[in-house]
């Protein structure tokens, strides 16, 4: 064992000069219950009872676990065991027998945003600063980020980022929110990269992993993790809990719960009841993306005789981006020569898109309808006319998905697009029935780079489409056309 504790979990949590004051009373019971068990440490019968409702195991696990994954509903107190759980591993166990000399081992919380994580850093300043043993224990004020202690431990916070996580000594690492991780813009399914970078992390001190998020779509990391582990037949070595906010915090106020589930039963259900969504699923494949996108080409310049075909998806404000994409077809491929991301007025951007479209020889560009008539006049004034598309947003995507499964489209290697792709979603309308596709409903998600790409390759496809191929019989129904009543398009063979 790498890891030796220098105060049981239960003594901690009784201890009112530990944490007896941080989760007190019959309201944080079953927090202390599952924070205890983590810990391999022995339940009473009762609070095996409790242990068995969240976990479906009847009994807790005989040793510390290498992973404890929670599936609670928001307000449920999963910052506040966080907070608990970072200044447990920093302060009161040992890490003599793993800790090089000169070397700051590091208890990381990672979350969705540094925002996110900032809250939970407050938790976690105020217990240690607090509390007269921990307080003692600090060396120097602490960062914004950053608790550093005397013994050789750091308490970090970070926005979760697999390209940071490398390379570090974690004594544990906490993933708040983990489900909601896939939507970053940074890179495509984060949740799993991430995690595949921290666990060698974790191996020279044998520290835990703990993930506790409200659930969302039956997909990523905490979904799989559940899936395979939650009950009697999971991994020894993983820990799965699931339970309701109210169960969790038994203070929450029923009217809000109640509120939520009549304005929205389905989203009330995994927000509070701790239910993963089944009216929401993955559309498009990371396997499928990558197939189509070629390493390192981020642009095509543009080649004399081919027709070019572009669409552009303007903002509708606040952090949106305008995007405009530029594709052609190539026999039976759409290739994706150029995409342009840029914030600022809608004058400026215009002026600079015109100019890229004039480059390719485009002159008209199709786009969706919003604020259709102020977009067409701004285009208008560069010499390039604005077409409203005729299909919606999650009718293109419906285009381009057989396009991409195919890998009849060449992309390109351009920030966002692979990451806003693959978190576009399938979700099914109550009421209606239908099926909309869309990014993620939650702040922070955007797909316009994925709707401008999705947008100018299913054009670039109709134009291919379009063409018409002569044969004998063609050339024959010519001649007759000037004498015949029938309209010209029924007279010769599309190519599909």
């Amino acid at each position: 064992m790498s890891q030796r504790r220098l105060i049981p979990m239960r003594s901690a949590l009784d201890d009112p000069a530990l944490f007896g004051e941080i989760l007190p009373g019959k309201s944080w019971a079953l927090w202390r219950i599952l924070l205890i068990a983590s810990q391999g440490e022995t339940l009473s019968a009762e609070e095996r009872l409790v242990f068995l409702e969240l976990t479906g195991r009847e009994r807790e696990p005989d040793a510390p676990v290498d992973e404890f994954w929670g599936v609670f509903g928001r307000r449920a107190g999963k910052t506040r065991a966080f907070a608990i759980l970072a200044v447990y591993y920093a302060c009161l166990i040992d890490y003599a027998d793993v800790r090089a000399p000169g070397e700051r081992l590091k208890v990381v919380l990672l979350a969705a945003t540094t925002k996110q994580a900032t809250k939970a850093f407050t938790y976690i300043r105020g217990i240690i600063e607090g509390v007269p043993l921990f307080a003692n224990m600090m060396d120097g004020e602490p960062t914004a980020d950053t608790i550093r202690l005397t013994n050789g431990v750091d308490i970090e916070i970070r926005p979760a980022n697999y390209r940071t996580i490398r390379g570090e000594t974690l004594v544990c690492l906490l993933c708040d929110e983990v489900a909601y991780w896939h939507t970053a813009d940074t890179a495509a399914n984060p949740d799993s990269e991430i995690l595949g970078a921290a666990r060698p992390a974790l191996a020279t001190t044998g520290g835990p992993l703990y993930g506790f998020s409200s659930p969302y779509s039956k997909r990523g990391e905490l979904w799989n993790t559940f899936k395979r582990d939650f009950g009697p037949d999971g991994d020894p070595s993983v820990l799965v809990a699931k339970g309701a906010s109210r169960t969790m915090n038994p203070t929450l106020s029923e009217k809000v719960v109640d509120r939520a589930y009549k304005a929205d039963p389905a989203a009330a259900a995994a927000e509070y009841g701790g239910e993963f969504r089944n009216d929401i699923e993955a559309f498009i494949t990371l396997e499928a993306v990558q197939a189509c996108i070629p390493t390192g080409v981020r642009e095509r310049p543009p080649v004399a005789g081919i027709r070019y075909r572009a669409f552009v998806d303007v903002s509708g404000g606040g952090s949106d981006s305008h995007v405009l994409a530029i594709a052609h077809h190539d026999g039976e491929v759409a290739v994706l020569d150029a995409v342009r991301e840029l914030q600022g007025s809608p004058d400026a951007v215009t002026v600079e898109f015109a100019g890229l479209l004039k480059t390719f020889g485009v002159t008209t560009v199709v786009g969706d309808n919003y604020g259709a008539a102020w977009v067409r006049d701004r285009f208008a004034a560069h010499g390039v006319t604005y077409q409203p598309s005729e299909k919606n947003k999650s009718d293109i995507y419906r285009e381009f998905l057989p396009i991409l499964n195919s890998e009849q489209c060449r992309l390109l290697d351009v920030p966002k697009l692979e990451a806003q792709l693959v978190a576009l979603e399938r979700r099914t309308t109550r009421g209606t029935g239908r099926d909309i596709i869309d990014h993620p409903q939650m702040k922070g998600a955007h797909d316009d780079v994925a709707n401008a790409v999705a947008g100018a390759i299913t054009v670039a496809k109709i134009e291919e489409r379009r063409k018409i191929i002569f044969t004998r019989e063609n050339i024959e129904q010519l001649k007759q056309l000037t004498q015949s009543k029938r309209p010209p398009h029924q007279m010769f063979a599309r190519r599909r």
